[in-house]
């Protein structure tokens, strides 16, 4: 029973620093794509896709996203609120190069749309920046 307890608080102890990067990372990832949100809340379309990962706009070009996004967007009205409910992160996703990934899930409601969930993958792009590279709205 001992020895148990101790290998228990060694994998704790050796997961510790790993879930800690993995938080920071998350919370660094967080902040760069409400920041990206924010331009897609004010319409600032051309905006998302200046700031948005090169995986990203390498998938689709400018004019193409600010007519998908604004379609998209506009029956919802202004956004009222939007709260985080996941945070995964990966190095692996369907469809994208290994990498670093955070998939955020985001519980939003909008003038016409009270209840919207919004995924939002950001990557770490290849200057190293977190940047957003996918955007859905439901």
């Amino acid at each position: 029973m001992k020895r148990l307890l101790y290998v228990v608080l060694l994998a704790i102890w050796i997961a510790s620093p790993a879930r800690a990067d993995e938080a920071a990372v998350i919370e660094t990832a967080k902040s760069e794509t409400l920041s990206w949100l924010a331009l897609t809340d004010t319409a600032q379309y051309e905006s998302s896709w200046e700031k948005a990962a090169t995986f990203f706009k390498d998938a689709i070009a400018e004019d193409d996203w600010v007519r998908s996004v604004s379609s998209a967007r506009k029956p919802f009205g202004p956004l009222k609120s939007r709260a985080m409910t996941t945070a995964n992160f990966s190095t692996t996703l369907p469809g994208a190069p290994d990498g670093e990934y955070v998939v955020f899930e985001f519980g939003s409601s909008f003038e016409n749309k009270a209840a919207a969930v919004e995924t939002v993958t950001a990557m770490k792009d290849t200057d190293g920046a977190w940047r957003v590279a996918g955007y859905f709205i439901r």
